[in-house]
């Protein structure tokens, strides 16, 4: 078989401790999975988990010790900081059992879901899709991924973000309203999952906007922190 065009390279993260990289297959975000959030967002409760996607190519790389520059996007004049654990599964399938659904994680990573919040907004009040408030390039900044193997399944862990050294957000995962294995199981049940696939697993209260020239560190308990300096591209 040959290809009509060549294929786009594999979008890949690094893996710590090894030569490997991880390939990034589809990137699913989880919207509102934590209760001071979602309350600050203006809704409340357990409802059922939503999510909504971003490219491979979202992905952006953070530094563990430096801050790479990160392209502050010109469509937008609002853009936000949402911190987030990164899930990234090993395996997949479809209608997953809860141990099926554990038994799928690859490893853990650092991310960040940064959101044109005007633009989601106006799109928000025209009943329009929002994706590309949410899925622009460079819309997804991720540190290196942790195998599974170092920590089992993340169940609790201090999660934050701070600008400039001043502490933005601040939670910890056992907090979320859909835990990561329920997220995904749950999740399977709408897509099938496939190895390579990454979840985004929500983001605590704090959620606000960034300025050229900010410094952000975010920091999830047990895997370090990733940094990046808010520019122009």
């Amino acid at each position: 078989m040959t290809w009509a065009i060549q294929p786009q390279e594999v979008v890949g993260l690094e893996v710590t401790g090894s030569e490997q990289r991880f390939p990034v297959n589809r990137i699913f975000c989880v919207g509102r999975n934590y209760a001071e959030h979602a309350q600050e967002m203006g809704h409340s409760g357990r409802e059922d988990p939503f999510f909504f996607a971003k490219p491979a190519g979202a992905v952006w790389a953070m530094g563990t010790d430096s801050a790479p520059v990160w392209p502050y996007p010109v469509q937008s004049q609002d853009v936000h900081h949402e911190v987030e654990l990164v899930v990234a599964l090993g395996s997949g399938g479809k209608d997953l059992s809860l141990e099926q659904a554990e038994q799928s994680i690859w490893g853990y990573a650092i991310g960040l879901d940064m959101t044109q919040r005007d633009v989601q907004t106006q799109l928000k009040k025209q009943g329009r899709p929002w994706e590309v408030g949410k899925a622009f390039d460079a819309s997804a900044p991720m540190g290196p991924l942790h195998p599974r193997a170092a920590f089992g399944v993340l169940t609790k862990g201090a999660i934050s973000l701070d600008i400039n050294g001043e502490r933005r957000q601040s939670g910890d995962i056992n907090q979320m309203i859909w835990p990561i294995v329920e997220t995904i199981a749950y999740l399977s049940t709408r897509f099938t999952l496939q190895a390579g696939d990454l979840i985004m697993t929500g983001t605590p209260a704090g959620v606000g906007p960034v300025q050229i020239g900010d410094v952000l560190t975010a920091t999830v308990e047990g895997l370090g922190s990733v940094q990046l300096t808010v520019g122009r591209s």
